[in-house]
């Protein structure tokens, strides 16, 4: 029986953008081919302008539209679309997420087969044969969240884990930084279900050569008895080459698995299995359909230990010394990673332990299956490198807390080195070399000859242990000489590493980037070996043609076309020498990006955005699973429209407008949880923006834009102002007219507000000159008209703690709701009279502090790029949250707590999530006395009028379904969360009350 995980796939609920019903035509030249598919597959085919540009890129340097898209929901679909798309003469490219740095899940007039919204079921798990079997569009982590529970892990571990799927690591070959220890994915791959080029399915797994088995196999006269003996005939065939060709590595994935596809098995018995061959293929011999995986068991602790160099040699020299201790993993980064991850707003807290001078470190991990004492493991190499080595220094990490912000670290290492200012950036083409350890130290020294040689440097990082060092060459490749100096620096690289009995690639695979050098690694013969076995399984050349092996010719073996003719790593580049982008003129300040552009082109394709785990981004992508609802599909749509590919009119289309900006939330999570930090909610505030002053602002927007106006008059007119949204048919005007949803609950108005309620009780009672600080809660537009309570109750706590607060009643809203609806003008000038308002204060030593999570940020981060001066950073400042203020000043430890026996979830804003700000709650709340739960939850889904719009409603809700599950699995007593929309999407549950503001929980604890 299938085992079931649909978390992230909220039943009943429509999620996709397809909801939106917009015109989707598909391109004119494919057509009937998109005719027919949808005729025979019951998943999705998308072959629109927009989905060929959303699946032209993925994690590498290169683009190439595809033909279109089939998103299949089994088997059948898969098989019907190759069926289709063969006798149209259209290739098939596999995809899981995307995340490859080869170029191998891109290819031009392709038909893309992207089976990670359907295809991702765990089919079996079996603890006892430790064994697991998958569909293509599992992620590695979620595999490994399952098996967690039998005490068992799927051990290739690539950095990507979050995100990519187990299928798309087989394609690859992938491993990670464990390799040491456990090899890579070839190694685990058992046994697969493949569809064929002509449609059929086979099932490989260990066949006893010359066995009734095998006998009844090529006695067959289809294509599958023709690659067994295929297969067999090359093997035994260049015995004596594949010997002398194939380097003697842990990693090795370049080319076709000759070397491993027969083998004797753990009986003695002289076995040939074909899964070996589909490991590293890279989706160019068949598409696999489910895989079964062998699994080893997770170790129970691990310790880490960081050596810091002063010279990358010396780090080097010292990698197969690390080799002779017990260790599970030695990984390099270098100063560049370092710089780096103390510039990007995500990663500088990370960076922070490693000591200046540090050009180099290696770190090194152990676990208890192989030692027993970390500390003694540890004090023996810290004495073989720091006191008698050439280590000056090592950072030690024991706890699951430290080790986990050390590897968070090392494994943003690529995103980070692509968020490099400017256009000439560290491109991977020739980072996935690998050499044999005790060659490293020489191997490096050669390739920074090289790079000298073409005026240029690089970054290093990665799997120092196994070999494999990922070293990316600066270029801009926007510019001619830039290419070919990329192309130049393949050439020499690829020649050094034969010279050290390397391989080109050891993790990442060939694609693009790689292929085109194979030869010069395998030579004549084994390169002719490989020509045939393609043609054996693919006779057209029809499944990815162009990656892993290709054609010299349209005469050479294969079809009497041109399909998979030649390969060329300067072709299809994402940017190549006639790339242009616009610098459009902007409302708000972009230079801290280096300019609009600069911000969109940040997006390098590697995915992060869709994975579902932790942190908030992207919470779209994770209610419908659908690259256009992913930071990197809205960007790469935004990339499309600066650069001329797409119309320049398009950006204003209904659907630009509705599917590539209005689908995002805001929830500002791509700031800090993109590694090379896409802004997504500042690009979509301006665009939004510019298209208001083209066409200009709708009632809706303009209503939501200035709410505080309907707010004031509702609570001046409450408890009458209540009633108008529950007369008869009044909700359904309301979604007629506004476009406001009929069933989401509308908040209510509080007769009298806070501001009123503060005047009437004469002000603080606190004297200015008897208080510990001084406070001006900001009157945000929920708390003063809607629900003023946790208002009343940060007054009171505040006063408690020997504060005197004022609440100004000069200040307009903070201009949040503006933003959002991408009304800068309207929200430059709040954020201008607010900042003249307050700036006297802030000068005089006075806070100004915020019930709302998003007007807190929103005076924090988008007020200095509305506006310019001094005084705007002297006011953002001094703007603080209220749990914030509290964490900050200290000011809970002047109180005395008895907080009731309960304990606390907590579900933190998305926008204080992004700015960093959001754990000083949880410890304000865990000082007061409570049990706290901070749950690792995305965007709630509700996001200000999001949840609010009729179009949104059931995606709002369907984020929602992933914070309610969450919420169900931590059994706090009780929910508790800053953000007023966070508070009406979880108090909308069935039969749930609205939940408190951690402020009420702290003054309830209060003694």
């Amino acid at each position: 029986m299938a085992v079931e995980d649909d978390f992230y796939n909220p039943p009943g609920l429509e999620t996709s953008s397809t909801g939106l019903d917009l015109d989707r035509p598909d391109v004119e030249q494919y057509a009937a081919l998109a005719s027919e598919l949808r005729g025979r597959v019951d998943g999705d085919v998308m072959f629109d302008e927009y989905a060929q540009i959303l699946y032209a890129t993925d994690g590498s340097i290169y683009q190439a539209r595809p033909a279109g898209v089939v998103v299949p929901r089994d088997v059948e679909d898969v098989r019907a679309a190759i069926e289709v798309a063969t006798s149209h003469d259209v290739p098939i490219l596999p995809r899981g997420t995307g995340s490859s740095l080869g170029g191998q899940t891109v290819g031009r007039g392709c038909v893309v087969l992207d089976f990670t919204k359907y295809m991702d079921d765990i089919v079996d798990v079996d603890p006892e044969a430790k064994r697991a079997t998958v569909q293509p569009g599992v992620v590695q982590d979620h595999l490994d969240n399952r098996l967690a529970e039998h005490g068992l892990k799927f051990a290739p571990d690539p950095a990507s884990s979050n995100r990519s799927t187990v299928c798309g690591g087989i394609g690859n070959n992938s491993t990670g930084a464990h390799s040491v220890r456990y090899g890579i994915t070839d190694a685990y791959t058992e046994e697969l279900d493949v569809i064929l080029a002509d449609g059929s399915r086979i099932h490989t797994r260990e066949v006893v050569l010359d066995s009734d088995e095998w006998d009844s196999i090529v006695e067959g006269d289809d294509l599958e008895a023709n690659i067994y003996r295929t297969v067999r005939g090359l093997v035994e065939d260049h015995e004596d080459e594949i010997e002398k060709r194939y380097p003697s590595l842990k990693r090795s994935v370049s080319g076709y698995n000759l070397q491993k596809v027969i083998y004797e098995n753990d009986d003695g018995e002289e076995v040939i299995n074909l899964s070996k061959l589909f490991v590293g293929a890279e989706g160019t011999l068949g598409v696999i359909v489910e895989a079964t995986v062998s699994l080893v068991t997770q170790p129970e602790e691990t310790a880490l230990a960081l050596y810091c160099f002063d010279d990358l040699v010396d780090a080097m020299e010292a990698v197969p010394e690390a080799l002779e201790f017990p260790v599970s993993a030695v990984e390099l980064m270098d100063d560049e990673v370092f710089r780096l991850a103390r510039e990007s707003e995500g990663y500088a807290e990370y960076a922070e332990p490693i000591p200046e001078g540090t050009k180099a470190s290696l770190m090194l991990e152990w676990d208890n299956e192989l030692v027993d004492d970390f500390e003694a493991a540890i004090a023996e190499t810290n004495e073989h490198f720091v006191e008698n080595g050439t280590a000056f220094d090592v950072i030690e990490a024991y706890s699951d807390y430290d080790q986990g912000r050390m590897w968070k670290l090392r494994k943003a290492a690529i995103p980070l080195l692509m968020s490099l200012q400017g256009d000439p950036k560290p491109y991977p083409f020739i980072e996935d070399a690998t050499v044999p350890p005790e060659e490293l130290a020489e191997y490096v020294q050669k390739f920074e000859q090289v790079l000298e040689d073409h005026g240029t440097s690089a970054a290093y990082f990665a799997h120092a242990g196994s070999g494999t060092l990922h070293i990316r060459p600066i270029l801009n490749l926007k510019q001619d000489e830039g290419i070919q100096k990329m192309h130049s620096i393949t050439d020499d690289v690829t020649d050094l590493v034969v010279e050290h009995h390397g391989a080109f690639s050891g993790e990442h695979g060939d694609g693009m980037a790689r292929t085109e050098f194979n030869p010069k690694m395998y030579g004549e013969e084994l390169w002719g070996a490989f020509k045939e076995l393609k043609t054996a399984f693919d006779p057209e050349w029809l499944m990815n043609p162009g990656n892993v092996v290709y054609r010299s010719d349209p005469t050479d073996i294969g079809p009497n076309n041109d399909r998979g003719v030649g390969a060329d790593n300067r072709e299809n580049l994402r940017y190549g020498a006639d790339y242009q982008s616009i610098e459009p003129q902007t409302a708000l300040d972009f230079d801290d990006e280096g300019g609009f552009s600069h911000l969109v082109e940040l997006c390098n394709g590697c995915g992060t955005c869709r994975q579902t785990d932790t942190d908030v981004m992207c919470p779209t992508y994770r209610a419908s699973k659908e690259e256009i609802q992913t930071t990197r599909g809205r960007a790469n749509m935004l990339r499309a429209a600066i650069s001329g590919e797409i119309d320049e009119d398009e950006i204003h289309s209904e659907r630009f407008q509705k599917e590539v900006l209005d689908l995002c939330v805001g929830c500002k999570g791509c700031k800090s949880n993109c590694p090379t930090g896409v802004d997504l909610a500042k690009l979509k505030a301006e665009v939004k923006h510019q298209h208001h002053q083209e066409e200009g602002t709708g009632l809706r927007s303009r209503v939501f834009g200035n709410i505080d106006t309907l707010s004031k008059l509702g609570s001046k007119t409450a408890p009458l102002s209540n009633l108008a949204p529950k007369l008869p048919g009044s909700r359904i005007v309301m979604e007629k007219v506004l476009g406001i949803s009929r069933e989401r609950e509308l908040p209510t108005f509080s007769s009298e507000s806070l501001e009123e309620w503060f005047a009437d009780r004469g002000g603080s009672s606190i004297p200015v000159g008897d208080a510990d600080g001084k406070v001006l809660l900001f009157p945000d537009t929920y708390t003063n008209y809607n629900y003023p309570e946790p208002g009343k109750r940060a007054v009171e706590v505040l006063e408690a703690a020997g504060v005197h607060v004022e609440i100004p009643s000069d200040l307009e809203p903070s201009g949040r709701a503006a933003f959002s609806m991408g009304m800068l003008d309207r929200a430059r000038e709040r954020a201008e009279h607010n900042v003249e308002a307050l700036r006297p204060y802030v000068d005089k030593g006075w806070s100004v502090v915020f019930i709302e999570p998003s007007d807190a940020v929103m005076f924090q981060d988008e007020y200095r790029d509305i506006l310019d001066g001094t005084s705007v950073d002297v006011v953002s400042g001094a703007a603080y949250g209220i749990m914030e203020y509290l964490d900050v000043t200290r000011a809970d430890e002047r109180l005395s707590f008895d907080a009731p026996a309960e304990s606390l979830t907590y579900h933190g804003h998305c926008n204080q999530k992004a700015a960093k700000k959001d754990h000083h709650a949880v410890g304000v709340l865990r000082r007061s006395g409570y049990d706290v739960d901070p749950l690792d939850s995305s965007c709630c889904g509700m996001a200000g009028s999001f949840g609010y719009e009729a179009e949104h409603y059931e995606l709002s809700q369907g984020i929602g379904q992933i914070l309610f599950r969450q919420v169900e699995q931590s059994g706090g007593d009780v929910v508790t969360a800053p953000g007023a929309s966070c508070r009406s999407q979880l108090g909308d549950r069935p039969n749930e009350s609205r939940p408190p503001h951690p402020i009420e929980k702290m003054a309830d604890a209060i003694n």
